[in-house]
């Protein structure tokens, strides 16, 4: 590696001495000699390159000091810049002097000569000698009429490209496909250049014709590369097009957004929205074959972790961004529900896709039991439709968690006897890989703990131990299992709701928080119910307070 660095420091020198030489005469000598060493410069510039991309600006011109002066020799030879790739290769090296956010007026005025460069090599083959005469005559130097003409340039094309788009199958006064292929190459290195975006969205919602796509992969690269940095800003409509017309660009979207996840604070829903709502991805899936891939990643991720329940958290946060971006672009669905969920009954997407802000509380009991029905017949009669059987089914209810949290909170404020369906949707819910015989049994142990609960609220003292007796939480079943953290949750439902639930539920959250495992799955509870709570607006203040009081102390203590 040090020896390549010494060979470059050399290579530079050689050929900085050559411009020089080549710049202060233009004899026929000097010109065969250039001719005679343009595949040598062109090398030593794609080195440069590979060297320059992994260096910020101010490491650079520590580097290479003169390096401004070195690409402005090259750029004003036309031998230079008719040569094979060397154009292009000028253009790269160019951009990785720009300062992406400048400091300072130097980097300014420096990013300020890279443009006025690279509009000079955009305009160098296509403008003759009279033209810069003309400007010159009117008294326009390089510097000021550069600019313009590479913003003119750009809409120029970018219109071209509309109308290619328009003109359909009117093949004489289509682009042709070459051509398209090559401007999409020569905009991978200015994608950056705000000027240039007209073109780049221009090109990606231009669809050719052809069966194979013809836009160079690097530029749908690049510009993906460019949107997830923040670097630049492109309509939906364009970041769609990128997405539906380069799968890897849509996965690597999904990959840097479970990186921002991973990397950020656990159990933040508020946080964890935000990521999702600045990825664009719930706007994009609007479009159902968008959606599908998405919600495929989803689920590897979901099998990859064995159910994590941060990772079933935050597909119900990406379902609720995506249904406010549907409703948001059109309050009629264009799209059939079949082709969001293929595998599923449609009733019971139709069911699942209501708001529970958007049906009444009096109904909320009566619209658990109808969706309990349905699941129950996708999962064991296997009817209505459903081919994915009981796994596909779980997968569906869990995109839609405002039901099925509510469950626990029903069957816990109601004083009637718990109704089988709400019994049979939570445990399912909880354990979806379970069988009749296996459901049915907890469906018997969730009554009984239910029934000690309600029996307990009516009492005039409550314990954190009794509390746990009756929950059965102090025997010595294993903790990791469905069954007993669905009955945790149960209880801490119960401490936040029943009247005399705040003055124990710290020593019952003591008692159970016995692993870190459990003690981040009750900050995962409790951020959600706060978070679910604060949508549907069914908070009350001491329930309110008392979670958040919670939160904060467990947080601290992990």
């Amino acid at each position: 590696m040090a020896q390549e660095s010494v060979d470059l420091s050399c290579d530079y020198q050689f050929w900085m001495q050559k411009l020089s030489v080549w710049d202060q005469a233009s004899t026929l000598g000097t010109q065969q000699d250039t001719c005679v060493h343009l595949a040598r410069f062109q090398e030593f510039l794609r080195k440069m390159y590979e060297a320059l991309k992994e260096m910020d600006s101010n490491t650079i011109f520590e580097r290479f000091p003169t390096i401004d002066q070195l690409l402005a020799k090259a750029c004003w030879n036309p031998f230079i810049l008719a040569y094979d790739e060397s154009q292009k290769i000028l253009i790269w090296c160019l951009c990785c002097l720009i300062n992406k956010e400048p400091q300072n007026s130097r980097q300014s005025k420096l990013n300020s000569w890279v443009q006025g460069v690279l509009s000079h090599i955009l305009s160098a083959l296509r403008f003759d000698k009279e033209v810069a005469l003309f400007t010159q005559g009117l008294g326009y130097a390089p510097i000021d009429y550069y600019p313009g003409l590479l913003k003119n340039m750009v809409l120029s094309l970018a219109s071209e490209l509309r109308e290619n788009h328009l003109n359909g199958f009117n093949t004489q006064r289509r682009m042709t496909p070459e051509r398209l292929a090559s401007l999409s190459r020569v905009c991978v290195p200015l994608i950056t250049l705000p000027d240039v975006d007209p073109l780049v969205e221009a090109l990606l919602v231009c669809h050719g014709h052809e069966p194979q796509e013809i836009l160079q992969p690097e530029f749908f690269e690049a510009v993906n590369e460019a949107i997830l940095l923040k670097k630049i800003s492109l309509p939906m409509s364009a970041v769609v097009c990128l997405w539906l017309r380069h799968l890897p660009s849509l996965e690597k979207a999904m990959l840097h957004l479970f990186e921002k996840l991973i990397s950020s604070e656990r159990n933040c829903l508020r946080r964890i929205e935000c990521f999702i709502k600045d990825s664009s991805l719930p706007q994009a899936a609007c479009h159902p074959a968008i959606f599908r891939v998405v919600d495929e990643m989803f689920r590897c991720a979901l099998l990859e972790t064995d159910g994590a329940p941060e990772i079933i958290a935050t597909i119900q946060v990406f379902m609720q961004c995506f249904l406010e971006a549907l409703e948001k672009e059109n309050k009629q669905l264009r799209f059939a529900l079949k082709t969001y969920f293929p595998y599923t009954s449609p009733s019971l997407a139709m069911v699942l896709l209501q708001d529970p802000q958007d049906v009444p509380r009096g109904c909320w009991l009566q619209t658990l039991k109808h969706i309990s029905e349905l699941l129950r017949e996708a999962v064991e009669d296997q009817t209505h439709g459903s081919r994915g059987g009981p796994l596909e089914s779980w997968f569906l209810f869990i995109h839609f968690g405002g039901w099925a949290e509510m469950v626990a909170e029903q069957l816990l404020r109601s004083a009637a006897e718990p109704p089988a369906a709400l019994l049979w949707l939570l445990a399912f819910y909880y354990s979806p890989h379970d069988g009749r015989q296996q459901r049915a049994q907890t469906m018997v142990q969730v009554k009984a703990v239910l029934g000690h609960l309600l029996a307990m609220s009516r009492s005039s003292s409550l314990s954190a131990r009794d509390l746990q007796t009756a929950a059965g939480q102090d025997t010595e079943t294993d903790p990791r299992a469905p069954a007993q953290q669905l009955i945790r949750h149960l209880l801490l439902n119960f401490v936040l709701w029943a009247p005399g639930g705040h003055t124990i539920a710290r020593d019952v959250i003591t008692l159970m928080a016995h692993t870190a495992e459990i003690t981040h799955e009750i900050i995962g509870f409790l951020d959600q119910t706060l978070y679910r709570w604060d949508r549907l607006g069914i908070e009350s203040p001491r329930s309110g307070k008392l979670a958040r009081e919670l939160l904060k102390e467990l947080r601290t203590q992990v």
